[in-house]
């Protein structure tokens, strides 16, 4: 098959092979380019959806998009299961195996130097909801038409003042945990909170961070969030992973490539 090269991580070589169905972004299947002591995970995606200017112009489709990041997600997870993978930027394309190489041979040792770090590691993310039952605004009854000015207004004081308490003791309950786990991880990363119109997400995100922890350590870290996720009722827990390292695979996962 012709066509492009996506590049969907980089890797030390493994001999465990990938799952036979496996298939990744245009349905094609993964295979490696090997270079020097790395591998780059690579398949062939089609010249007319990635070439720079049809690539710009489909980052504006949300359900190509959506359909390229899953089976990008989907190359990473197989890695994951046998071996640490560096993960690339979405949507990294190169013109042949000759690009993909010198894409590895000019980051070579920042490459490996991360990968030094990773190994052996897996990302775990933690987000923290404020349940929107919990919020004053909805769980408030109906004002009664006849009410007073002055009873209107304190109204509006107590719900302000139960709104404020509210969100001050969910802050309090993730900056605590955010610091148990973070003791308990080698690294962490505290992320935006995310927007619940584009995530979807039922209630107000709290707290929204990631955390490196060695993979044979997982089933601790993951009772350490068991144990503390019930401690304040109104507030929703989310634990998701183990992933690969996206938050700490480094700031050269952002740039050069291109085809």
């Amino acid at each position: 098959m012709t066509g492009l090269r996506y590049v969907y991580a980089v890797c030390r070589p493994f001999g465990t092979p990938l799952q036979a169905q496996l298939t990744g972004v245009a349905g094609d299947p993964p295979r490696l380019v090997p270079h020097h002591d790395l591998v780059a995970v690579v398949s062939h995606v089609p010249e007319e959806d990635f070439a720079e200017e049809p690539l710009r112009a489909h980052l504006e489709d949300l359900d190509w998009l959506t359909a390229v990041a899953r089976a990008h997600q989907g190359v990473i997870d197989a890695l994951t299961t046998v071996t640490t993978p560096l993960p690339l930027r979405l949507g990294t394309v190169f013109r042949d195996d000759s690009g993909v190489r010198s894409m590895i041979e000019e980051r070579e040792e920042n490459f490996l130097r991360r990968l030094d770090r990773l190994e052996g590691r897996v990302e775990w993310g933690v987000k923290v909801f404020l349940e929107p039952q919990n919020e004053p605004e909805q769980a408030s009854a109906p004002e009664p038409a006849a009410m007073s000015g002055r009873d209107y207004l304190r109204r509006r004081r107590q719900q302000t003042r139960s709104r404020e308490d509210q969100w001050q003791r969910a802050e309090t309950f993730a900056t605590r945990l955010h610091g148990t786990l973070a003791g308990f991880a080698e690294d962490s990363r505290l992320h935006a909170p995310q927007n619940p119109t584009l995530s979807g997400a039922r209630g107000r995100n709290v707290l929204n961070a990631a955390y490196l922890v060695p993979r044979a350590e997982s089933e601790q870290f993951v009772e350490q969030v068991d144990r503390t996720k019930d401690d304040v009722p109104g507030l929703r827990v989310e634990l998701t992973g183990p992933w690969a390292a996206y938050s700490f695979a480094g700031e050269e996962n952002t740039g050069e490539e291109g085809s």
